[in-house]
């Protein structure tokens, strides 16, 4: 764990504004309740939590590196909004059952993880996922080892107990200029408990 927080806290270290909104928030906004608690999940820098927080969400954000979370609350307090960041190994840590009516996912693959992602979610809860896919030539943006890119559709297959909201993944039919690139993106909700 040690490795792996210095190496995101050099990459933090050299960052100075949070990370964009993923495209999946953005464009599906429209699906969020008026409140709630969200979780912006291997946050980074922030940038879905603080949004989150701007809309009235009681906001938390997890990650591993300690830097990016002191540079988030930075942010939070630049914006006079409050987020709640917790400093943890996200690959290891128990998520609590059924506590989130919102799950942010933003370019961070541990399949293993996805059935707790899952568990987290209130009933009607919903998961807004964006990460990298594999494709036939190099890849140019995000991480070179396949196993933290996904395959094809497998993120429909890896929430597939969830119902369907949106699903994009373009990867590289028509004007590859254009769109989203390599990139899966996906918004599904947990089903309500049967009566």
């Amino acid at each position: 764990m040690e490795n792996t927080r210095n190496k995101w806290n050099e990459r933090y270290n050299k960052a100075y504004v949070p990370n964009q909104v993923i495209e999946v928030l953005e464009l599906n906004q429209h699906l969020l309740s008026a409140n709630g608690k969200s979780l912006d999940f291997a946050c980074g820098l922030g940038g879905n939590a603080l949004r989150m927080a701007e809309l009235g969400y009681e906001s938390h954000a997890w990650d591993i590196s300690d830097s990016a979370l002191e540079k988030l609350q930075e942010f939070a307090h630049e914006r006079k909004i409050k987020l709640l960041a917790k400093q943890c190994d996200v690959s290891q840590e128990k998520l609590p059952l059924e506590s989130f009516d919102v799950i942010i996912v933003s370019h961070f693959l541990i399949r293993d993880i996805v059935p707790s992602l899952i568990e987290a979610l209130k009933p009607g809860g919903l998961i807004f996922y964006q990460t990298f896919c594999q494709k036939e030539e190099v890849c140019s943006e995000g991480p070179k080892n396949p196993r933290y890119r996904l395959k094809k559709n497998e993120l429909l297959q890896l929430f597939a107990d969830l119902t369907l909201c949106y699903y994009r993944e373009e990867g590289i039919v028509g004007d590859i200029t254009k769109g989203i690139r390599n990139e899966a993106l996906l918004v599904a909700q947990k089903p309500f408990a049967q009566k």
